[in-house]
C-alpha cells in the first residue's frame, strides 16, 4: 500500500496536522472547535464573547488530537462557527441579515437558512442573534472567500490524497452536543453516530464505529437528534469510496457546560476518543 508522503502542519483558516506517514484510510476533522474570535466579530456583536461561544465545539479537536500520531490527519477551523459555518452549503444565506441583494443561486429558503443558522450565522445556539444590526452583503462573501472555501479546499484536498493513497477514504466529522440532548424516545444520549440515515457510508463502517464504541462504555444513539450535516451528506459518497461519519459526544461527559472548561472527565473521554481512533488500525484492506 503507497503511504502518503509527511509534511509539515499548515495554520491559516484551517489548521492541517498530517502524520510523519498515514497509515490510515480515515481524515478526522473538527469544523466547530475553533477559537480565533475575529475582532470584528466582537466589535459587532450585540452579546459578549463568551455568548457568542455557545455554538462553539469546544475543545473537540483536542479530545482527538491523537490522530496525526496514529496515522491519521487532523484538520481544525481555526475559526469560530458563530463566524463562519463551514458545516453549511457555502450559500445558505438569511437575507434578513444583510443589507444588499444575495445572489439569484443564494438557499435562503433552506430551514438552517430560515432559523439563522446557515453559512454566515445570524444566531448562536439557543436562538440569542449575534448582531447589534444588519451586515453589507460583501461582508458575507469576504468571509466564505477567506474561511469557509480554504477550510473546504484543504478537507478536499485530504480526502483525495488519502483515496488515492489507499483506495477508499473515511471521513470522521467530530461534534460536541449539549450534555442535555435526549432522542426522540426521551432517552439521554452520550454519542450519536450519524451517517445520514444509511446514505453517507457504507452500513459496515457505522457498525464497525458502534462496536468499538461500546466497547469503551458507550450506548451509542444512530442518527437521533443528530443525522449529519453538510460535510457528512456532501463528502460521503459510498458509490466513490468515500464513506462519511459524523459523531457527536455530548458536553457533559468532558467540560462544564456554564463555564466552558474541561472537567476531570476530559482526559478519561481523549483516552477513550484514542483507543477509537488506534481501532480504524483493525480495518483489513478495503472493507467497503
Amino acid at each position: 500500500m503507497n503511504q502518503l508522503p509527511s509534511e509539515m502542519a499548515t495554520t491559516g483558516p484551517a489548521t492541517v496536522i498530517l502524520p510523519a506517514r498515514q497509515t490510515l484510510p480515515v481524515v478526522f476533522a473538527s469544523p466547530h472547535s475553533g477559537r480565533q474570535y475575529p475582532q470584528d466579530l466582537i466589535a459587532s456583536a450585540r452579546i459578549g464573547s463568551f455568548e457568542l461561544r455557545a455554538s462553539e465545539d469546544a475543545f473537540v479537536d483536542q479530545l482527538f488530537a491523537a490522530a496525526p500520531q496514529l496515522g491519521a490527519p487532523l484538520l481544525c477551523a481555526t475559526f469560530p462557527r458563530a463566524y463562519v459555518d463551514v458545516n453549511r452549503g457555502a450559500l445558505e444565506l438569511d437575507p434578513r441579515m444583510f443589507d444588499g441583494e444575495l445572489p439569484a443561486d443564494a438557499e435562503t429558503h433552506s430551514m438552517r437558512a430560515l432559523s439563522g443558522l446557515g453559512s454566515i450565522p445570524r444566531v448562536v445556539s439557543g436562538g440569542v442573534e449575534i448582531y447589534k444590526s444588519r451586515l453589507p452583503v460583501t461582508e458575507a462573501f469576504d468571509r466564505i472567500d477567506t474561511y469557509y472555501r480554504p477550510y473546504h479546499r484543504a478537507l478536499q484536498n485530504l480526502i483525495k490524497a488519502t483515496r488515492d493513497a489507499f483506495g477508499y477514504c473515511i471521513l470522521i466529522d467530530c461534534h460536541s452536543m449539549p450534555g442535555d440532548s435526549v432522542d426522540s424516545a426521551k432517552n439521554r444520549v452520550d454519542l450519536v453516530l450519524g451517517d445520514c440515515y444509511g446514505s453517507s457510508c457504507h452500513p459496515s463502517l457505522t457498525r464497525f464505529v458502534d462496536d468499538r464504541v461500546r466497547n469503551l462504555g458507550f450506548i451509542p444513539a444512530h442518527n437521533d437528534p443528530y443525522a449529519g450535516g453538510y460535510c457528512t451528506r456532501h463528502y460521503g459518497h459510498p458509490e466513490a469510496n468515500v464513506h462519511s461519519l459524523q459523531i457527536e459526544l455530548a458536553r457533559s461527559l468532558y467540560m462544564d457546560e456554564a463555564t466552558i472548561t474541561p472537567h476531570r472527565g476530559f482526559d478519561t473521554l481523549r483516552e477513550q476518543m484514542t483507543h477509537l481512533i488506534s481501532s480504524f488500525h483493525d480495518l483489513d484492506g478495503n472493507p467497503f
